[in-house]
């Protein structure tokens, strides 16, 4: 099927992606706040945030897969425990 998540193209979301919205959305922390844990001002840090949410917003409303991109390789998020 050509439109079967399978055949759909993976979106891909930095690891400082990745921690900028689990920091803030996650943990709950501020912009500042996260900024000073990654050593990032916080304008990179709101980047990081809203580059992470459309990411992951488009990718659950087409249904396409999330991977972070890595150096050695990709991780991809479909394969982690889920909690429904």
């Amino acid at each position: 099927m050509p439109n079967s998540p399978q055949n759909l193209e993976p979106i891909y979301i930095t690891p400082a992606e990745l921690e900028a919205f689990r920091l803030l959305d996650q943990e709950g922390l501020s912009q500042e706040e996260a900024g000073q844990k990654m050593g990032v001002s916080r304008g990179t840090i709101w980047r990081l945030l809203q580059s992470a949410r459309k990411k992951t917003a488009q990718a659950i409303c087409e249904g396409r897969p999330l991977k972070i991109s890595v150096d050695c390789g990709l991780k991809d998020l479909s394969s982690q425990n889920k909690t429904s």
